[in-house]
């Protein structure tokens, strides 16, 4: 999603409120937590699950490793939904041609750096350049070329635009800069 006018380009940046991390915090919620009450159901020699007899699963060794992977499993669950909560990786990118000013704010994580605001001059870009990687793990990505500072990605790493769509992206963000297209 973006907003132009003649002087100014906003492109706003989707963070981790997205479908797929929905479910996939649901299903390793759901799936520790089950892996966790049949290790504790093996413990106490009740059957917690009604669906699984506890009886088939000794607690040492079996009990025990599930319970571990139930333990781990809430751990990267809770992770989940805490950069859902706090939409990590949600930001925009503002490129203003009147000021000569190109500003990138993202949300990081709660502490010191929440707040990730980047600002550079319009004049110190050098290229708009396009990454392309392709395979079975095909990554197309865009990057803004600043002088002496390196490469900064405009692109989520996990958005899969086609070749095309990023053509076509670069090619806008080029001529709204006035800078030229570089393919890697």
């Amino acid at each position: 999603m973006s907003w132009r006018s003649e002087y100014i380009w906003i492109e706003f940046i989707a963070g981790s409120r997205k479908t797929s991390n929905f479910c996939w915090a649901f299903i390793l919620f759901l799936g520790s937590l089950g892996f966790l009450l049949v290790g504790i159901s093996s413990y106490l020699d009740k059957n917690l699950i009604s669906f699984f007899p506890s009886q088939q699963i000794i607690f040492f060794p079996q009990g025990i490793v599930m319970s571990f992977y139930g333990i781990a499993g809430l751990f990267i669950s809770s992770y989940l939904w805490c950069t859902i909560t706090w939409n990590v990786g949600s930001g925009y990118d503002r490129f203003d041609r009147k000021e000569g000013i190109v500003c990138i704010f993202r949300w990081g994580f709660p502490g010191k750096n929440r707040r990730i605001f980047l600002r550079f001059l319009m004049k110190d870009i050098q290229s708009i350049r396009i990454e392309v990687k392709e395979g079975i793990y095909a990554r197309r990505v865009l990057y803004m070329e600043i002088r002496g500072l390196g490469d900064v990605p405009l692109t989520r790493t996990d958005e899969n635009l086609t070749p095309r769509e990023i053509e076509q992206k670069a090619a806008e963000l080029a001529y709204f800069l006035r800078v030229p297209i570089e393919v890697f």
